[in-house]
């Protein structure tokens, strides 16, 4: 896995999920913990910024705090797993750079070549080992991110040990630093229309702001922060921001991926490529309520969570309108690939959707090339088929121009793969030309 980016959590048992299958669950204790100390620091950061960049935007955004997601049948055990952590392994067990059913997953031990972590139970080794790719690295400062695995024990696991409970009536619940299973008994993963209408992924969101952001997650006392978490709350991420963003894996209808190139003027990732992108807006919720901006409160929020959930999946849509200039009506039923953290903003979490568009690659560029909202924010398009996608990785030239959100999308398409027609007879653009 690329260290500048991990998988938080993917529906590949589903091939995604669609909006009617994601719930939101909406609380202030899942904002944000403060103090008069931190608070004055972002206050600080911002003024600074603004002085420089006038036309900055003080937004509202959703944070997201921790998920629950129910695993199908296939990946519950057959009994009642253990709840103590498996003996420690003693040294190098396997090779943590990938390959199918890993001999270190197997022995449920968590092993990163020379380094070893406590074992986690059969039953998180029972779900590791029903997936064929399964990624590892260490980051830099010595926490262990795991990349795309299987089942309910989708988390970046920031702390030394992973903790397993089992109780067959309430869904796993994990967060974004830690794991508590509590798998729940449900009917198998096939897609069929009694599932698809059935919630299987709720989302813990508090609210957060494009300052506090800058202030905490982009700060350069972020990694202090994430410490001072540690150690205050047990949360590495309790003082940052973690706003939710979204980005969308675009397919045409001649097989193509829609990437752009970020203008040098936009704050992050200038240059670099990326999908089309942006964040839910907590106040397209609050559309109709004579409320500003900064008055947008959780306690609004909780009278429209089903709302809050329509944003998130129509926000992707907005996005590839805006950056991209293809109209809304072109656009497929979003499906949700998973949440990616990008590590370059310590770890800030973006849901990535795949989604079907009735235009083909030439009739898109055309579109692009006439402008769109926010024709600014990108230089270039460039389409990349699906099966280029596909057998996309660290080794490919073409991985370096991307940026970590880009990286995230590509990593969550070929996990969850949320379309089984291939392109293998479809022509390959060259991706690091120009299609102008």
């Amino acid at each position: 896995m690329d260290p500048e980016v991990s998988v938080l959590l993917h529906c590949a048992d589903w091939r995604g999920l669609v909006k009617s299958q994601v719930h939101v669950e909406l609380s202030e204790r899942f904002n944000r913990q403060t103090d008069p100390v931190l608070e004055q620091h972002i206050d600080e950061l911002w003024k600074e910024r603004i002085i420089n960049e006038p036309w900055l935007f003080n937004g509202a955004k959703f944070r997201l705090h921790s998920f629950t997601l129910t695993p199908p049948a296939s990946l519950l055990p057959q009994a009642t797993p253990p709840t103590a952590p498996q003996t420690l392994c003693k040294g190098r067990c396997g090779d943590a750079g990938g390959g199918d059913s890993p001999t270190w997953m197997k022995k449920g031990c968590l092993c990163d070549k020379d380094r070893c972590l406590p074992a986690i139970s059969a039953f998180d080794a029972q779900l590791n080992s029903n997936c064929g790719r399964v990624r590892d690295h260490i980051d830099q400062s010595g926490h262990r991110d795991r990349g795309p695995s299987c089942g309910v024990n989708e988390i970046e696991a920031r702390t030394s040990t992973l903790t397993t409970d089992f109780n067959a009536g309430e869904p796993g619940v994990c967060n974004m630093f830690g794991t508590k299973l509590q798998p729940q008994l449900q009917p198998g993963p096939e897609r069929d229309t009694c599932r698809r209408n059935k919630a299987l992924l709720t989302l813990r969101l508090g609210l957060t702001c494009y300052k506090d952001f800058l202030g905490t997650n982009w700060s350069q006392e972020a990694g202090e922060l994430r410490r001072r978490g540690e150690t205050e709350f047990g949360d590495p991420l309790a003082l940052l921001a973690q706003p939710l963003g979204v980005g969308g894996v675009l397919r045409t209808r001649d097989g193509q991926v829609v990437l752009i190139r970020r203008s040098q003027r936009v704050a992050e990732a200038g240059g670099l490529l990326d999908i089309p992108g942006g964040h839910p807006e907590p106040k397209a919720v609050c559309e109709g309520v004579c409320v500003r901006e900064d008055k947008i409160s959780v306690e609004l929020l909780q009278k429209r969570e089903e709302a809050v959930v329509t944003e998130l999946f129509s926000s992707v849509c907005t996005e590839i309108r805006d950056e991209v200039n293809v109209p809304m009506g072109s656009l497929g039923e979003p499906v949700l690939m998973g949440v990616a953290l990008n590590h370059t903003s310590s770890g800030r979490p973006s849901a990535e959707f795949y989604i079907r568009c009735s235009l083909s690659s030439a009739e898109i560029r055309e579109l692009y090339w006439q402008g769109g909202a926010e024709a600014h924010e990108s230089t270039d398009i460039v389409f990349l088929s699906q099966m280029d996608l596909l057998q996309l990785d660290k080794s490919s030239p073409l991985w370096s121009e991307l940026c970590p959100s880009a990286k995230g999308a590509v990593v969550l398409y070929q996990l969850v793969l949320p379309d089984h027609e291939s392109d293998s007879t479809k022509p390959t653009q060259n991706p690091s030309s120009s299609t102008s």
